[in-house]
């Protein structure tokens, strides 16, 4: 299982099935199994409540495009 993190401010906020849109210093954290399975979770920046983001399930035909996903979602829920 491979996990990256980025930290990034969210000024216009980001959606989470959980508790809906949070903004502000971020932290996104991308997991992907060997079966290319990927787990998107997000949380303020130093909080232990982590939330996940809308939508069914995340898979990767290619798990060595973890790291490239993980860039442009950060890089999207990051822009104004």
């Amino acid at each position: 299982m491979e996990k990256k993190s980025t930290v990034f401010t969210a000024t216009h906020g980001v959606m989470t099935s959980e508790v809906g849109v949070i903004s502000g210093e971020l932290e996104l954290v991308t997991t992907c199994d060997e079966d290319g399975a990927l787990t998107l979770s997000i949380t303020y920046v130093g909080a232990e409540e982590w939330y996940s983001l809308p939508g069914e399930e995340y898979r990767l035909h290619d798990v060595r495009d973890h790291e490239v996903v993980h860039k442009m979602l950060a890089a999207v829920l990051e822009r104004p």
